[in-house]
């Protein structure tokens, strides 16, 4: 058991450690034992961790693009145990007087959760219910001040939103931590603001597909679905999706889609009707709504609608005839499931049109097999010819040019002609990552390097962005625990209740910014024909292949790769 434990935080310190930047400090009342500094923020630091040999800096020093948000962690730890510690940071200053506002600094307390690992052949699904877990830090708790154990230590979060006004240049200050009102110590802290400004998280071109379950936050809220005390519940939520550049909504038209697969059931937010005369009828009523409320938190690119081929091939509608619920089982390709769905497409696709969400819609799937898929497509363009169509699931070349929205398991591979007529057509082409992958990936115990890695990855592959099924499809108490089923632990959700952030989720944002700052230096590279600058920037990306993390870690690739992308 020891060895498994220094094993698994050997996983979660990295091969990094000595890059920490730390302080060791004394303060009154005799305590000399207290430990402030910063250290990198893709490692963790669990409660037990003693940073009594660590490296030892008196300063912190971050580069960044105006408009881009950073991170920072500091890991405190005290022979004392502290009742209402604070961290508190004032406006950061050049020797100008122009400021960065202490409004855009945010502190947090990284706390820790259950989790669990892979299974025994190294991935992350049909792991054992009962294998050994242990506490990780993850969540990063908004809370103004928390009590301190002794001798256990403490991660704290800093991240800062640049404004795109502010010039260029060094901006300098403090970090004070306290106990109530008495100063403890304060560490020096500053940001090169270099001449370079990231467009607006809307205006991101990476094609982030985070998949949401309004069901869940009803649930954990205990408010009732679609209410407006559930809408104003979400909002945050929905508002920190949008700022990390999201690009679709995802829209359940049927029933359970995805067979259970989550704690909270995704229901239909069409309701289906079939009258006594035997035609249908759709309510588009819960449909309009949960569109027309991500729209207006700024996600509107994109509508994809699941699905026409769930796992169970099983299809509920209410049946006015027998004044009750109806299951109906149908596969792809039978009369009885063209009967069930040609009209309601004919019906859906009038309902966008005057809607005016046809063009953003698409009809989705996930990981169905070809000849399913085949029948689908057929009946899909027999309706209208003009539906788009998306996938998440293997990459068949058979169907790729019908599918408008295509994301590819992480270990395949478009071919290089189809990707480039992609690009042509304007189709959207990423990948994604589930619990088939033990790395790279965003469990809650993988590396935090690892989720900004991702986007990385997608820039040395040419796709447009990254998906993943889960935005926060919570367990049944994630605040504590982020296990769920024989999913790897938080496979099912990227932030947690009460509008907290994760480790993982601000690491995946960094990667989807690194991706930006990619594509705005190569588009002036090739503009301004700096043949040496753009050869410099396209291989430091080459080298972000999933076989590389067989010899590295996810934390030296990253950091190699940001000295060059820093260097321009």
């Amino acid at each position: 058991m020891i060895l498994i434990v220094i094993g698994f935080y050997g996983l979660l310190l990295g091969k990094d450690m000595e890059e920490s930047l730390f302080n060791k400090v004394g303060i009154v009342d005799g305590n000399s034992d207290l430990y402030l500094g910063f250290v990198p923020s893709y490692i963790r630091y669990p409660q037990d961790f003693d940073p009594s040999d660590l490296p030892m800096e008196t300063t912190y020093h971050l580069k960044a693009w105006k408009g881009e948000k950073v991170n920072a962690q500091l890991i405190l730890n005290s022979a004392l145990a502290m009742e209402n510690c604070q961290v508190e940071l004032d406006d950061l200053a050049d020797n100008k007087g122009n400021k960065i506002p202490a409004e855009n600094i945010h502190v947090g307390f990284v706390k820790s959760v259950w989790a669990d690992g892979l299974n025994k052949e190294g991935g992350g699904c049909g792991i054992q219910i009962d294998q050994d877990s242990v506490r990780v830090p993850d969540l990063i708790d908004n809370s103004k001040s928390v009590s301190i154990i002794a001798n256990q230590t403490q991660p704290i979060w800093l991240t800062i939103d640049l404004p795109t006004s502010i010039p260029a240049g060094t901006f300098e200050g403090v970090v004070k931590l306290k106990d109530a009102d008495r100063k403890i110590s304060e560490l020096a802290f500053s940001i090169e603001v270099i001449d370079r400004t990231l467009p607006d998280p809307k205006n991101w071109e990476f094609h982030l597909d985070l998949w949401q379950n309004p069901y869940s936050i009803a649930r954990y809220h205990h408010v009732e679905p679609w209410s407006d005390a559930h809408l104003n519940m979400m909002l945050p939520y929905m508002d920190m999706l949008a700022n990390a550049g999201q690009k679709v909504i995802t829209a359940s038209i049927i029933h359970d889609p995805w067979n259970g697969q989550t704690y909270d059931i995704y229901g239909s937010m069409i309701k289906w009707i079939k009258k006594e005369n035997g035609e249908w009828m759709y309510d588009y009523d819960i449909f309009d709504k949960w569109v027309s409320y991500m729209m207006s938190v700024g996600i509107d690119k994109q509508i994809n609608c699941y699905s026409m081929i769930p796992w169970n091939h099983t299809f509920s509608y209410f049946d006015e005839a027998l004044g009750k619920d109806t299951l109906l089982v149908a596969k792809p390709g039978t009369l009885e499931y063209e009967k069930h769905w040609q009209p309601m497409l004919e019906d859906f696709a009038n309902h966008l049109k005057e809607k005016g969400w046809f063009e953003k819609t698409t009809i989705a799937m996930d990981e169905r097999p070809l000849e399913d898929m085949k029948n689908a497509i057929a009946l899909i363009k027999e309706t209208d010819k003009h539906f788009k169509i998306s996938l998440a699931g293997y990459y068949h070349p058979e169907i790729e040019s019908d599918i408008y929205d295509y994301s590819i398991v992480s270990y395949h591979d478009f071919d290089s002609e189809s990707l480039s007529s992609r690009k042509t057509e304007n189709f959207i082409s990423t990948y994604y990552t589930c619990c088939m992958e033990g790395y790279p990936n965003t469990f809650t115990f993988s590396p935090p390097a690892e989720s900004t890695w991702l986007a990385w990855y997608a820039a040395n592959k040419g796709y447009d962005g990254y998906l993943r099924w889960a935005y926060n499809s919570w367990p049944e108490d994630p605040m504590e625990d982020s296990r769920f089923g024989t999913w790897s632990s938080g496979d099912t959700f990227l932030v947690y209740p009460g509008y907290k952030s994760s480790v993982r989720f601000e690491m995946l944002i960094e990667g989807i910014q690194d991706f930006e700052k990619i594509r705005i230096l190569e588009s002036e590279f090739e503009r301004l024909n700096k043949t040496q600058d753009l050869k410099k920037l396209k291989d430091a990306v080459r080298s972000f292949e999933i076989s590389s993390l067989e010899d590295n870690s996810a934390n030296e690739m990253v950091n190699q790769a940001r000295e060059v992308l820093d260097s321009f």
